[in-house]
This record gives structure tokens, C-alpha cells and sequence, in this order.
């Protein structure tokens, strides 16, 4: 079968819908992914590699990431998310729906990123099979779970809780969201969450079950298929011998990053850090943001790496100081790591607290308000926590046994079928 794939967004939207199309391209199917990048990464060479055809739309994104993380550090949620999207989306907003369009005309059926609406639209119009991929269930209702930052009463209380939080969303985002929809003869939709931005045939939650046990409360088009990894460029990246003799040195350190988002606050990161290896007193391995600290250096019982695929690494490590992003979330834990999360926004705030029960980390230390003395003394007493890392070992182990990408392949196939 043909099926097309698009997605928009950084490196953590686009590698998990790389690792389904991996899985879609070996299970037999022809997978056309066409990617838009805000920050204009090329995909060429991987997609290559795996033999699928690639689609870059637009070829450039006039959109400056690390201005605007800069800038967005202190939004809340919806402000962020709003602004992003006037900066990052609208501007393509009819680059991306064209794509949209050729992805529906030369497929048979046709995946997305859950924000990408456009394409939706045209699998509507053209009566095509639409499925969505999601990587954070926050927002998903349940009987038993009320919406992050709600009181959790009673299954009364919640479903008032999640008609508010939807309420909310269409007031911040219907309107701008809808604008494209009904020029297009979309018809009229009730809920962003629910009806413009999700599939209603499949909605895949690229989540690990470990971190949504209740998802059987879902309603029936979201499907938990657990963690998209792409596995590739680990398999191809050798530990370079100056981190594995640094690893060798001593105790296993505390990796620190806080992914794309370093670029918001470069030299704070590493000051932060830096200071908190200090106070601590741990071997740390520090993703570096800074020409200060330039990649492959070295200060004392601190080693400075640049760019790699994490999860390689990740295993050798004590623990990993992270910024709570689902991607790292999913790959410290798959890696047996215990994590201190410093969350620069609401999803990975809830992340944090997702680890936090599961009892893989503490509490969340918010990126506003974190100083390097309370990160030492939260680096300490997880590295002294047996718990935490039994914890983190029988997490791994589960997470071992499944597979995501063969899980989310099958769903795929039966929805398929069922729709045949």
C-alpha cells in the first residue's frame, strides 16, 4: 500500500514519524514522508538510508528557533503555542496544505502529525483514510484522570474539568485554526482538540504504556502503540574513545541537556549545570550550548559533547538531567536512567510529574525558578536513591519488551482492514 506521511515541527515531531515510516517501509508498504522543519534540518541522507522518498516543504522556514526560544521562556502554554504558530505555521499554512493535497492524490492513505490539520482537510475532502500521530497524552479525556493542573475529584468533576480545558482551546484557537478549514468547505467542527486536530478513525499515542496504564478509558480511535524510536543513527554512532575514556575514569556520570531548548538560554544552561556538577560533586557528561565550552573538552570530572543520538550514551550514565521532553523523557527511561526534569513549559512540566509517579524521579524543578544549589542537592539525592534506580532498571526492562513501531505498523494495517 501507498502511504504518505507528513509532519512539522523540530527534531522531536519529525524522528518518531521517521521510525514509523522505517516500520511502514519494512512491513512492505511505499512511504512518501514529507517533513517541514522549523529549524531547517535536512533529512535527505536518512531518508535515503532507509529507502524512503522524502519531501522537504517548504525548502526553507523563515523562522529564527533560538530567537524565538529566547523570547517565549517565560509564555505559558497557549501563549507559546499561539505564538509559535503565528511565526512558524501560518505563514505555510498553504505550503503545507498543497503537500497535503499531493500526499492525499498519489496515496492510498495518509498519516500526520496530530497538529497538522491541512492534511486532514484534504483526506476529507478526497475521502481518504486519515490517521494522527500524537506524542503527549495530556490532553486525551479519561474518566478517572482530570486534565493536568485540574483536581482530580470525582468522574463527575473530571468530564466538567476536560469541557473546560476544551473550552479553553477553542477560545485561544478555533478561530485562527478554522480559517483555512471552512474556505475549503471543511465542515464545521465543535472541539479543536477532538474534531480539527485528531483523527476520529486513528489517533496513535506514541506513549509508552508504563506512562498512560488507564488508556483503555480512551475513546476508541486513540490507540496507546507506545514510544516511536528511531533506532538508525545510534546503531551507526560508536562511542568516540575520548568519552569512553572518560567514562572509564570513574563513577558513571550524570548526563545534563536540555535539548533545542539550550538555545532559549545557552550560557545559563551551562552555568547551571556546570555549578550544579560542582555543588554535587558528580562526573557529569554536558551537552554543550556554548562556544566557551566547546565539544569534545574537557574541565575537571565534566566532559562537554555536542550533537549524538542520546540513548547509546544515556545507558553508561548515573542519571540525566533533562528538560522533560516526551522524546528524552521516553529515552532516559528506556535507558534505565533516573531523571531530574527542569521544565520550561506545561507538557514537560507534566512529563516531570509523570516520572515523578512512576517513582523514576522527584519533583519537577521548573526551569523560572531553579538554582543551581536546589539542582545539586536534587542530583544528590537521586544518585543516592536505591529506589529510584530499581525503579528505573524494571521500567527499562519493560520497556524492552515492547516495540512501538511494530505495535503502531499493526494498528495501522487493522484500521485498514477495517476500513476495506
Amino acid at each position: 500500500m501507498k502511504i504518505g506521511i507528513q509532519t512539522w515541527g523540530s527534531n522531536g515531531d519529525i524522528r518518531p514519524l521517521l521510525a514509523l515510516a522505517q516500520g511502514l517501509q519494512k512491513a512492505g508498504h511505499h512511504v512518501t514522508l514529507a517533513v517541514s522543519s522549523i529549524d531547517n534540518q535536512d533529512y535527505t541522507a536518512i531518508c535515503a538510508e532507509l529507502n524512503i522518498r522524502f519531501i522537504r516543504s517548504p525548502a526553507h522556514i523563515d523562522f529564527d528557533l533560538q530567537d524565538f526560544a529566547r523570547r517565549s521562556f517565560r509564555m505559558n502554554t497557549l501563549q507559546w503555542l499561539k505564538a509559535l504558530l503565528e511565526e512558524a505555521f501560518f505563514p505555510y499554512e498553504q505550503c503545507l496544505y498543497e503537500t497535503a493535497k499531493q500526499l492525499v492524490q498519489d496515496n492510498d492513505c495518509v498519516i500526520g502529525h496530530h497538529f497538522l490539520y491541512p492534511l486532514k482537510l484534504a483526506a476529507a475532502l478526497k475521502g481518504k483514510p486519515h490517521f494522527t500521530v500524537t506524542f503527549c497524552h495530556a490532553t486525551i479525556a479519561s474518566t478517572t484522570q482530570a486534565p493536568f493542573r485540574f483536581p482530580n475529584l470525582s468522574a463527575f468533576f473530571n468530564k466538567l474539568s476536560w469541557k473546560l480545558l476544551d473550552s479553553v482551546f477553542n477560545w485561544v484557537l478555533m478561530k485562527p485554526l478554522t480559517r483555512l478549514w471552512l474556505r475549503e468547505g471543511g465542515a464545521p467542527v465543535e472541539s479543536v482538540l477532538a474534531d480539527l486536530i485528531t483523527s476520529q478513525q486513528l489517533n496513535l499515542v506514541a506513549v509508552d504504556q508504563l506512562f498512560c496504564p488507564f488508556h483503555e478509558e480512551w475513546s476508541r480511535n486513540n490507540r496507546v502503540c507506545g514510544f516511536l524510536n528511531l533506532t538508525e543513527d545510534a546503531q551507526h554512532w560508536p562511542i568516540p574513545d575520548a568519552v569512553q575514556h572518560f567514562l572509564d575514569e570513574g563513577a558513571a556520570p550524570v548526563y545534563m541537556t536540555f535539548g533545542s531548548l539550550q538555545q532559549a538560554v545557552p550560557e545559563w544552561s551551562m552555568d547551571l549545570f556546570i555549578e550544579a556538577a560542582r555543588l554535587s560533586g558528580c562526573r557529569a557528561i554536558i551537552q554543550t550550548s556554548s562556544a566557551r565550552y566547546p565539544a569534545d573538552s574537557r574541565l575537571d570530572n565534566l566532559y562537554f559533547i555536542g550533537k549524538h543520538p542520546h540513548q547509546p550514551l544515556f545507558s553508561h550514565c548515573a542519571a540525566v538531567v533533562h528538560h522533560g521532553g516526551a522524546g528524552t523523557t521516553h529515552a532516559a527511561t528506556l535507558s534505565g536512567c533516573p531523571s531530574i526534569v527542569v521544565p520550561f513549559m506545561d507538557e514537560q512540566l507534566f512529563w516531570g510529574y509523570q516520572l515523578q509517579a512512576l517513582g523514576l524521579a522527584y519533583r519537577p524543578l521548573p526551569a523560572q525558578k531553579v538554582k543551581s544549589a536546589r539542582l545539586a542537592k536534587a542530583i544528590e539525592k537521586v544518585l543516592r536513591s536505591k529506589t529510584l534506580h530499581a525503579n528505573a532498571l524494571d521500567c527499562s526492562e519493560a520497556m524492552q519488551k515492547q516495540d512501538g513501531v511494530v505495535t503502531a505498523v499493526s494498528l495501522i494495517e487493522e484500521q485498514l482492514s477495517r476500513l476495506r
